[in-house]
């Protein structure tokens, strides 16, 4: 059977823009972006448009809405983020079977690494984003935990024959064995879920002008703050604390973060390693996956994933990061 997103043609999204009103010059850019598709669209006499198309069935209307209306709260509060455009009262719309969502262009660049200047300025931007999160929680968008990212991604992978069976033996144990660990961290470990980014790498925290803004919120769910904050980090662990300190100044003049989340960091990216592999196992079906990733059936990618499951379990093991 063909791909959902194989009628998805450039025809089919300048019709979809024009269908709301707008006037295309007939101008269309496919963006980088593997989970939906997004392209930038030209329109007449003004600024082109971002046209989001979200993958058929990933999320109920219910759960992009609540997406939407989260990033509006943001915006309400002067929090800098890229919030979807409200045209003809809504800001879902739907044509020939695709949903999709427009946002104005803003450009940007992502964050130096390790540049403690920007971190002090990424921890007010997140500790502002995390204070109008904890206001409520989702309803309808799933919260993140060692189930859903850890377990069924296990399950996804060991179902559909996916890792090599030269490397099954190794893999599946270590997986198992991280993943108890894993269970037994974030039990001991008291931490509240929040509505967060959820997906906070440094390339969703643009900045233009001096001035960073967010953008991206289509993985955010409830889970605890640390998550959106740890992929901030980068270097050896004496870096990485000299740089936490500066993030936490930042956060902590919005929103109070509880230190002894810091225990879930090595948890939480065990976690996003194994959903990484079950997300690429999942969308395989998707010609834009083998294309772009060539190696993910390889006994080197698999190879590599024992090691870093390996080093993640040894990392489980040592003394958490700790703020000064």
């Amino acid at each position: 059977m063909a791909h959902p997103f194989a009628t998805l043609t450039p025809d089919l999204v300048l019709d979809a823009v024009e269908s709301i009103g707008f006037l295309s010059d007939a101008r269309i850019l496919a963006l980088n972006s593997y989970e939906n598709r997004v392209y930038q669209v030209g329109i007449e006499d003004s600024e082109p448009l971002i046209a989001k198309f979200y993958r058929p069935q990933r999320w109920t209307n219910e759960a992009i809405l609540e997406e939407h209306q989260f990033t509006f709260e943001l915006a309400e509060c002067d929090v800098p983020v890229v919030a979807p455009m409200i045209h003809n009262g809504v800001s879902l719309h739907e044509h020939a079977g695709f949903r999709f969502t427009l946002f104005p262009r803003r450009g940007g660049r992502a964050p130096e690494p390790g540049n403690l200047d920007q971190l002090y300025r990424l921890g007010q931007l997140l500790g502002r984003l995390h204070a109008v999160g904890a206001t409520k929680p989702f309803e309808h968008r799933e919260a993140l935990g060692v189930k859903n990212f850890g377990h069924d991604s296990l399950t996804t992978l060991l179902e559909g024959n996916f890792v090599p069976k030269s490397l099954l033996p190794a893999y599946e144990s270590v997986a198992r064995d991280l993943l108890k660990r894993v269970e037994e961290v974030y039990k001991a470990t008291p931490h509240k879920n929040i509505r967060m980014h959820g997906d906070c790498h440094p390339g969703n925290m643009m900045c233009r002008d001096e001035m960073f803004h967010i953008v991206d919120l289509d993985d955010c769910r409830m889970g605890p703050a640390v998550q959106d904050i740890w992929m901030m980090l980068a270097g050896d662990r004496q870096e990485c604390l000299v740089q936490l300190s500066e993030l936490m100044d930042g956060y902590n003049e919005f929103h109070d973060f509880d230190p002894r989340e810091l225990a879930l960091i090595e948890p939480l990216r065990a976690l996003r390693l194994m959903h990484y592999s079950a997300w690429l196992a999942r969308r395989w079906d998707d010609p834009a996956f083998p294309h772009s990733f060539p190696w993910f059936g390889s006994e080197r990618y698999w190879g590599d994933q024992v090691l870093a499951l390996r080093e993640q379990l040894s990392a489980l093991n040592e003394e958490p990061l700790k703020l000064f």
